[in-house]
């Protein structure tokens, strides 16, 4: 017996769902990039760390933290945040509460930036995502997804 043999294979619904799912992972943030591009000249995930630092106490977080929050490795985080510190949107400095570890704090011309792209990137947001569902397809979708985090965060 050849592995492909012992493959569970999906069936034809859940291969579907499964290209359809693809297809709309990768155009949902290629639109959002774009987006966020054009009327901010900021990426997805620059966005992304704005607002887990907007929402953070202080406006600051490890940068451990940070990569945790938006499911990004370390590395990466620390290339995306020297970006933005090049830009003056924050600023890294020793942790408050033990001086060993960096943390990354919003700066006041990092919060005006976001202020002014978040009605734009929510308006967006609602017309791709939520504007074709109803209410009980945004339900079903929500319990669906949050099984699929679960079942990924095990592994």
């Amino acid at each position: 017996m050849t592995h492909a043999d012992a493959a569970h294979w999906l069936t034809p619904t859940e291969q579907a769902v499964w290209r359809s799912f693809l297809d709309v992972s990768r155009l949902l943030f290629e639109q959002l990039g774009r987006q966020l591009g054009v009327d901010s000249r900021m990426s997805v995930p620059e966005y992304e760390i704005l607002v887990q630092l907007s929402e953070a106490p202080g406006r600051r977080l490890r940068m451990s933290e940070i990569a945790d929050r938006v499911v990004s490795s370390r590395s990466r985080i620390t290339h995306t945040v020297g970006r933005m510190e090049e830009r003056g949107l924050v600023i890294r400095e020793a942790c408050l509460e033990d001086g060993r570890g960096v943390e990354c704090v919003l700066t006041d011309a990092g919060f005006e930036v976001l202020e002014s792209a978040a009605p734009g990137h929510v308006d967006n947001v609602r017309t791709i995502m939520f504007d074709p569902l109803t209410p009980d397809d945004v339900t079903a979708l929500g319990a669906a997804l949050e099984k699929v985090r679960e079942e990924l965060r095990k592994r």
